[in-house]
C-alpha cells in the first residue's frame, strides 16, 4: 500500500508546523527588522548631528572671516560623506560664501529607501562662538540624501528574511523525517496487515503492534482493531444461526402467504366490483350534471320567451295614453316582471359559480357612468322620502380595466338591497380609487343587519330574519351572487351595520387605471345652493362646483339669502321655491325624486325652472349648469327631464318567428324612430337582404326552416354585406352561447327580455350617426 506524500500524517504535521514557525519568524523578522528601521531612522539625524557639530566651530570662524577660499574647502570636505549631497555656507547677511554640491547616489534600492525614509532631508546650523552664542555668525546648510542609510538598512533586512526563510525549509525536512519514522512508518504498517487481513474469517490472526508504540495512540489504535476483529467473528457466528433459523420459518411463511394470496385475490375481486360501480356512479353524476345544464339552457330559453313578451307588451301599454289607476296597475306588472327576470339571472350566475363556467372579461369601462347609470334605473325602487345619491371621486379614472357586467350586477345588487330596507334617510354610493384598488361603498339609514346574522347573510336563500321574506321580500340570493362575484374577480366584499342606524356594504375590486380621469372645460358663474348640510345633493355639488370654476355657497333651508343676485339657484326643496322666486329671478334648476316633479302650472309659475331627477349624473348636471349659465334668464323655458330613448332613423330587419316576440320588438324599434322590416326565418331573412339594404339586423336563433345561427353564416359566406352587424336576439343565457353567436359571425348578443334602453344602446354602438347614410341607402335599393 502506498500513500502520496502530500496525503501522509507526516507530511501535514510537518507542513503545519513549519507554516507556523515560518509565520512567527516573519513576524519576528519583521519585529527586528522594524526595530533596525527605527533605529536607521534616528542614526540618521544622529550622524548628520555629529557631522554638524564638528564643523560648527571652523564654520564659524571661515564665516565670520568672510574667506571664500577655506569656505570651499570645508564644504568639498563635508561633500565627501557619501550621504550629503549639498551644502552652503551663508555669512550674517545670509550672501553665499560658497556651494557645493554632488550628485545623489543611484541603485535597485532606491525606490523602497525613498519610500521609507524619504529622498532627502535638509539641515541648517546657526554658526556663533562659544563666548558669544547669542551673536550669529552665519548659517551652514547641509542637503542630506537618505539612500547610504536605508541601502544599508535595505541590506540587513535582506539578509534576515533570506536566513529565516532557508531555516524554514531546513525544519520542514528535518521534521518531515521525524515524522515519517516516528508516526507514518508505524500506521502504514498497521494499516496494511489489516488490509491483507480477511475479518470474516474466524481464523483471522490479531494485528501486531509496531515496536516502541504499545502505550501509544498505535497501540490502542491497534487494540481497538483487534477487539472489532472478535465483534465481528462473533457477528458471523450469530448471523449463521440466525439464518439456520429463518431458513426454519421459511417454510411457514410460503404457507401463510399462499393463504394471505387467495384472501387478496378475494378482495381484488370485491375492489373491481366497487371500482366499476363507482364509475357507473360518476358516468351517471356526469349525464347528471349534462342534463342539468341542459335543462337550466332550456328552461332559461322558455321562461325568458314569454317575458321578452310581458315585458315588452307592459313597456309599450305604458307608453300609450293611460290614466292614472291603469299606469300605476301595468307598472306594478311591469316591475313585478323585472323582478322575475333578476331573480332567474340570479340563478343561471348562481348555476356558473357550481360548475365553475363563469367568464370574466377584460376590457376598458366607464365606471363612474354605470353606476349613475345603474342607481338612475333602480331610483324608481327608492321611496319617496328616500335620496338617492351618487358621489364619485372627481380624480377617479375616466376608464377602467375590467368585466363592466359583472361590476354592473355587484352596483345592482347592493344597491337593490339598500333601497329595499331603506325607507327614509339617504342611500348613497360612493366611488374611489387607490393604485389599482378600486373601492365601491354603498351606504344606507335603512333597518340595519344585526351582529350575529352578518355572518349568514351571504350564504344562499337566506336573509337576517325569518320576518325580513314577509315584510321586504326577496330570495336571499343577491348577496350571495355579489359575495360570489367579488371572490371570482380576486376583490373582496365587507360589511358594516348596527340595527336601526343603517348598512355600509364595500367592494374592493383589483380594477387597473386605463385612462385618467379628464375634467371638463372650467365654467363661470356664481351659484347659490338651499340644500341641508347633510344631504347628498349638498356633498356632491359642494365637490364638483368649486372644480368647474364656479363661485358656489349654500345655504340652509331656514336661512336667509344674503345673494340675491346669482346667476343660477339650485335646491331639492320644492316647497321653499315660492318663497324665494320674487327675490331672485335666476333660473331653479329643482332636483327631485324620481315621478315628483312639479306640475305644469306650477313649473310656468316658477319659471324659468328646469326640474332634474335624482340621483343626478356629473354630465347631466354639467351639461345642465353649461346650458342654464349660458343662456339669459328669459331664454329658459319651465321644461320637465324625461328618461326617453334618443330617437334614431335606421332601417332594421328583426328575423323572429314568435309573433308576440315580433310585436314587441316592432313596437320598441318603432318608438325608437326605426324601420322595422320583419322575417319568420332565415330564409326568409336572406330574401329580404336581397331585396333592400339595412343598418342592422337583429336576428333570433332558435327559428323553425333555417335557425339563426345558419342564417348569420350563410349572409357572411356571401361576401354581399361584408359590415353588415348582426345582432343575436336569444332566450338563451348560458355562458356558451355568446360564443356560439360569436362563432357563427354575430356581432354582438342581447338576451331576452331586453329593454328599449337595451335596444337603444345597442342602436346607438352600431348604427353610426351618419349624413349620407339615408342617400346611400336609397341609391342602394333603387
Amino acid at each position: 500500500m502506498d500513500i502520496k506524500l502530500t496525503h501522509r500524517l507526516s507530511f501535514k504535521q510537518a507542513k503545519l508546523t513549519v507554516l507556523v514557525g515560518l509565520i512567527l519568524g516573519t513576524l519576528l523578522s519583521l519585529l527586528q527588522i522594524g526595530i533596525d528601521y527605527a533605529s536607521e531612522n534616528a542614526a540618521i539625524d544622529r550622524e548628520i548631528q555629529s557631522l554638524l557639530e564638528i564643523s560648527h566651530n571652523p564654520a564659524s570662524r571661515i564665516a565670520y572671516n568672510l574667506d571664500s577660499e577655506l569656505a570651499q574647502e570645508l564644504l568639498q570636505g563635508l561633500v565627501r560623506s557619501p550621504a550629503i549631497t549639498a551644502a552652503q555656507l551663508l555669512d550674517n547677511d545670509y550672501l553665499v560664501l560658497s556651494a557645493v554640491q554632488d550628485l545623489p547616489e543611484t541603485g535597485r534600492y532606491r525606490a523602497l529607501s525613498d519610500s521609507l525614509f524619504g529622498a532627502n532631508r535638509s539641515f541648517d546650523q546657526r554658526l556663533y562662538f562659544n563666548h558669544l552664542p547669542e551673536q550669529s555668525m552665519g548659517v551652514l546648510h547641509l542637503e542630506v540624501d537618505t539612500y547610504p542609510f536605508g541601502k544599508r538598512f535595505l541590506q540587513r533586512a535582506e539578509v534576515t528574511l533570506l536566513s529565516g526563510f532557508i531555516r524554514s525549509i531546513v525544519l520542514t525536512f528535518i521534521l518531515l523525517g521525524l515524522f515519517y519514522v516516528m508516526l507514518t512508518k508505524p500506521l502504514v504498517r498497521v494499516i496494511r496487515e489489516i488490509s491483507d487481513g480477511k475479518p470474516a474469517d474466524p481464523g483471522q490472526s490479531k494485528v501486531h503492534c509496531p515496536s516502541g508504540h504499545e502505550n501509544d495512540e498505535i497501540g490502542v489504535l491497534v487494540n481497538a482493531a483487534n477487539q472489532q476483529f472478535e465483534a465481528m467473528a462473533r457477528e458471523m457466528e450469530y448471523r449463521r444461526r440466525a439464518e439456520n433459523t429463518l431458513t426454519e420459518y421459511l417454510a411457514q411463511l410460503e404457507t401463510i402467504v399462499s393463504v394471505r394470496t387467495q384472501e387478496l385475490e378475494a378482495s381484488n375481486e370485491q375492489l373491481r366490483h366497487s371500482n366499476e360501480e363507482l364509475e357507473a356512479a360518476r358516468t351517471t353524476a356526469l349525464e347528471m350534471a349534462q342534463a342539468r345544464s341542459a335543462f337550466l339552457a332550456n328552461m332559461s330559453h322558455e321562461i325568458r320567451t314569454p317575458l321578452n313578451g310581458l315585458l315588452g307588451m307592459l313597456a309599450l301599454c305604458l307608453d300609450s295614453p293611460l290614466n292614472a289607476e291603469q299606469h300605476q296597475q301595468l307598472s306594478i306588472a311591469h316591475d313585478s316582471g323585472k323582478v322575475l327576470v333578476e331573480l332567474l339571472n340570479d340563478i343561471l350566475d348562481l348555476s356558473k359559480f357550481d360548475a365553475g363556467q363563469l367568464e370574466l372579461e377584460h376590457i376598458a369601462f366607464d365606471l363612474g357612468t354605470l353606476i349613475e347609470d345603474t342607481a338612475n334605473l333602480l331610483s324608481q325602487n327608492a321611496a319617496p322620502s328616500v335620496e338617492l345619491t351618487c358621489l364619485i371621486d372627481p380624480q377617479f379614472p375616466a376608464l377602467v380595466m375590467g368585466d363592466p357586467t359583472r361590476v354592473r350586477q355587484i352596483v345592482s345588487n347592493l344597491l337593490s338591497n339598500a333601497l329595499k330596507f331603506t325607507r327614509f334617510g339617504r342611500v348613497d354610493v360612493r366611488l374611489s380609487a387607490q393604485g389599482d384598488q378600486v373601492r365601491i361603498e354603498v351606504c344606507d339609514t335603512g333597518i340595519g343587519i344585526a351582529q350575529e346574522a352578518q355572518a349568514r347573510i351571504f350564504s344562499p336563500f337566506t336573509q337576517a330574519e325569518a320576518g325580513i321574506t314577509r315584510q321586504y321580500g326577496g330570495t336571499g340570493l343577491g348577496l350571495t351572487l355579489t359575495n360570489s362575484l367579488c371572490a371570482v374577480m380576486h376583490g373582496r366584499l365587507t360589511i358594516s351595520s348596527e340595527v336601526g342606524f343603517g348598512s355600509q356594504f364595500c367592494a374592493e375590486l383589483p380594477l387597473p387605471c386605463h385612462t385618467p380621469a379628464i375634467q371638463p372645460k372650467p365654467l363661470s358663474g356664481r351659484v347659490i345652493v338651499v340644500s341641508a348640510a347633510s344631504s347628498g345633493l349638498s356633498e356632491m355639488l359642494g365637490s364638483f362646483l368649486p372644480l368647474w370654476g364656479l363661485d358656489y355657497t349654500r345655504y340652509s333651508q331656514d336661512d336667509s339669502l344674503t345673494d340675491t343676485h346669482p346667476q343660477l339657484l339650485i335646491t331639492d326643496c320644492a316647497e321653499c321655491l315660492f318663497g324665494l322666486r320674487p327675490a331672485i329671478s335666476a333660473p331653479i334648476l329643482l332636483v327631485t325624486a324620481y315621478g315628483n316633479f312639479m306640475p305644469g302650472d306650477q313649473v310656468n309659475a316658477l319659471a324659468p325652472l328646469q326640474q332634474k331627477a335624482r340621483p343626478l349624473s356629473r354630465q347631466a348636471l354639467y351639461k345642465t349648469l353649461q346650458h342654464l349659465l349660458l343662456k339669459d334668464d328669459g331664454e329658459v323655458q319651465g321644461t320637465q327631464t324625461v328618461n326617453t330613448p334618443a330617437v334614431h332613423r335606421a332601417r332594421i330587419l328583426l328575423v323572429e318567428d314568435n309573433p308576440v316576440n315580433q310585436l314587441v320588438a316592432k313596437g320598441m324599434l318603432s318608438k325608437l324612430g326605426c324601420e322595422v322590416v320583419v322575417a319568420s326565418h332565415g330564409g326568409e331573412a336572406l330574401s329580404r337582404l336581397e331585396q333592400k339594404t339595412f343598418d342592422l339586423v337583429l336576428m333570433d336563433c332558435n327559428m323553425p326552416v333555417m335557425d339563426g345561427y345558419e342564417a348569420t353564416r350563410q349572409i357572411r359566406h356571401r361576401g354581399r354585406w361584408p359590415k353588415l352587424p348582426i345582432v343575436a336576439l336569444t332566450a338563451n343565457a348560458m355562458p356558451e352561447e355568446r360564443e356560439r353567436c360569436r362563432s357563427a359571425g354575430m356581432n354582438d348578443y342581447l338576451a331576452k327580455p331586453f329593454r328599449r334602453e337595451e335596444l337603444a344602446a345597442l342602436i346607438e354602438v352600431w348604427v353610426p350617426q351618419r349624413r349620407d347614410r339615408d342617400t346611400n341607402r336609397v341609391a342602394a335599393d333603387e
